[in-house]
């Protein structure tokens, strides 16, 4: 739709001349790095992020106007990350990089006919890509061309349903990490943490250290399902002394730590006033006459961690399933998808953590130099990697949990779907995948389109979570989608 001279819509933001040989999509840890180190090796970069801040949601800032004096205290592995936001800098000022803050990518495609043609650069022959974000604070339309396009979307968590959920003071673990570091704020006074997976043990020594009591922490899983995985444990003895210093922080705060438990119902009118919890079997159903009650103000729960990937899906990235059972990106030893001039680092490739990120997005940076790949390099990688598909698979979540599903939970908070209906579309209705139980109840309709309720939807009807394929991978205004070219005929 063309605009006229006193149209006050805002214009297109005007790409890069020439193309970037880079895009990095993404400022956490992968994108972070992989950035700096594109840089170094003589690539012209352009790093877009959702963020104000460089740090993705595990290196969050508190707001200036907090007066934080000391941010790296609930920060793990700070002075390595601040290392590399000082080196971004550097490469900012010389020209390098160019940062775009506060830019939601929610396309990437081939470029356009009226593109600028790539030159030769030192990035693997590819074809061109055009990036399109929506820009804050105004939501302005940006388009950046380049050479070649790392996915560092990171991922967000992974939540399964139960009664009271919905509730005020229930949080997602991350989430309630996210309120501290970034708002110095408490989910409440009394916090029970709950859910599956590594994150939990950091999450209640945070809160614990920032003043909360944590009467339990409830981990679905039980340790001993690391057992078939020691030689994976053993190569990577950095990350077993990180969980025993985790471990220790729950026994000097005197937190119980109750393993193959969960947090089946959680009580309240206004909020939360207490859960309760049931110790489960081996395929995470309750075990009849386990339950009990623990008063609390608020809950934080969370079971691991999804890839982000709508990017990737809509380019038609080829992806795998991983350990815990979530989706990921199919890469190879470079970090490239199965689509050339796509690579990926992070989450996406298979959740694996911040040290993982980085050494994968320094990986996929030289990769894309044309340089080889330092040994050095590979050999953390393959390190880390193991030990994160040992975590993946000793917390992957078992069959029985909907068990603890009463008819009347909302599984789709969005559409306010309850159980009942889910389960009358899959057994009445011959729904046997999630697509025809969404289509036959709204599930996943709703605003979030299916990121919380994906795996819950998924599970009751019996099927793995699939990969999400959008050709949007956030809200975008029509007017954007109005001031695209024409495609050619």
């Amino acid at each position: 739709m063309p605009t006229s001279p006193s149209d006050p819509r805002p214009k297109p933001s005007q790409p890069p001349q020439p193309p970037a040989d880079l895009a990095v999509v993404g400022a956490g840890p992968a994108g972070l790095a992989a950035t700096v180190a594109a840089a170094s090796l003589g690539l012209r970069v352009v790093l877009l992020d959702a963020g104000e801040r460089p740090g993705g949601q595990f290196y969050r800032h508190p707001a200036p106007a907090l007066g934080a004096e000391r941010p790296e205290a609930l920060h793990h592995g700070w002075g390595a990350f601040a290392e590399r936001d000082a080196a971004l800098a550097a490469h900012v000022a010389a020209g390098r990089v160019t940062h775009l803050a506060g830019h939601h990518v929610w396309t990437v495609v081939p470029a356009a006919a009226e593109a600028p043609a790539a030159t030769p650069g030192p990035a693997e022959a590819s074809p061109a890509w055009t990036l399109h974000a929506v820009a804050a604070p105004d939501d302005r339309p940006a388009t950046v061309h380049a050479r070649a396009v790392l996915l560092a979307t990171g991922a967000y968590e992974r939540q399964l349903p139960f009664p009271g959920w919905t509730l005020p003071g229930v949080v997602g673990a991350g989430g309630a990490q996210a309120m501290l570091k970034s708002g110095l704020v408490l989910p409440g006074r009394r916090v029970v943490v709950a859910g599956s997976g590594p994150l939990l043990l950091a999450v209640a020594g945070s809160l614990a250290a920032a003043g909360a009591r944590v009467p339990a922490v409830v981990e679905a899983a039980a340790y001993t399902a690391y057992a078939p995985y020691l030689p994976a444990l053993l190569r990577n003895p950095a990350k077993l002394a990180e969980g025993a210093t985790y471990g220790g922080a729950l026994l000097r705060r005197h937190i119980r730590l109750l393993t193959r438990h969960a947090v089946t119902a959680a009580h309240g009118t206004d909020r939360v006033e207490a859960v309760t919890v049931a110790r489960l079997d081996r395929d995470w159903r309750p075990v009849p006459g386990t339950a009990r009650r623990i008063p609390c103000d608020a809950v934080a729960v969370g079971h691991g961690l999804v890839p982000q990937l709508e990017l990737a899906t809509s380019l038609g990235c080829a992806t795998r399933r991983a350990a815990d059972g979530t989706v990921a990106l199919e890469l190879d030893a470079r970090q490239r998808t199965s689509v050339p001039g796509i690579w990926s680092a992070g989450e996406t490739g298979g959740i694996g953590g911040a040290q993982l990120a980085v050494v994968e997005g320094e990986i996929a940076a030289h990769a894309i130099a044309g340089r080889p790949v330092p040994a050095a390099l590979s050999r953390h990688r393959a390190r880390l990697r193991a030990f994160a598909d040992a975590m993946g698979a000793a917390h992957r979540p078992g069959a029985g949990w909907t068990d603890w599903l009463t008819d009347d939970t909302d599984v789709c908070r969005c559409e306010e779907v309850p159980a009942a209906r889910i389960r009358e579309a899959v057994c009445d209705l011959g729904a046997r995948d999630a697509r025809t139980a969404k289509l036959l109840t709204r599930a996943g309709m709703g605003w979030c389109q299916g990121r919380m309720c994906g795996p819950a939807v998924a599970a009751l009807a019996g099927e793995e979570p699939a990969a999400d394929r959008r050709p949007l991978s956030c809200p975008v205004p029509l007017r954007h989608l109005a001031e695209l070219p024409a495609p050619e005929a």
